[in-house]
């Protein structure tokens, strides 16, 4: 059933978890790896992954391999439609 979420609407459903918003608030500043993104959360880097994975549905960021990591980056325009 999310899978039948309008776009904006995952956009906000994503945006109403405070830890979700603070990895938000830290992209916007620039990249980061998933790594140092969970750093500051006291939680299991699964949990933490499951986080990522709502952003990255509702388009808010992207990810991609580097190397060993997995770098993360804001898409502002998904900001920019909820505006």
């Amino acid at each position: 059933m999310p899978n039948s979420k309008r776009p904006i609407e995952r956009v906000f459903i994503a945006l109403s978890d405070p830890t979700r918003r603070a990895v938000v608030q830290k992209l916007s500043e620039r990249s980061a790896a998933v790594s140092q993104l969970a750093q500051p959360f006291d939680m299991a880097l699964p949990s933490f992954t499951q986080h990522l994975g709502v952003l990255e549905d509702a388009g808010l960021i992207v990810s991609q391999r580097q190397g060993r990591s997995r770098v993360c980056t804001l898409n502002p325009m998904a900001l920019k439609a909820a505006e």
